[in-house]
């Protein structure tokens, strides 16, 4: 696998999760872990990061 491969793959990963993140937030779909019980508003979080690390990675990937 080249560096381009991974970075479009690894983008696309990225991507799915700031997706299902964002589908949390809009149906409020509860997340636990064991004892915890995870806020739902922790998926803004977790969507700006996906969304950061998706873009990243396309950048990346449309340089190589």
């Amino acid at each position: 696998m080249n560096g381009r491969s991974y970075l479009l793959i690894s983008g696309s990963i990225f991507g799915v999760v700031a997706a299902l993140h964002v589908l949390r937030l809009v149906n409020g779909w509860p997340f636990q872990v064991g004892p915890w019980i995870l806020p739902v508003a922790l998926s803004w979080v977790g969507a700006a990061a996906g969304a950061g690390l998706c873009l990243w990675a396309f950048r990346l990937s449309a340089r190589t």
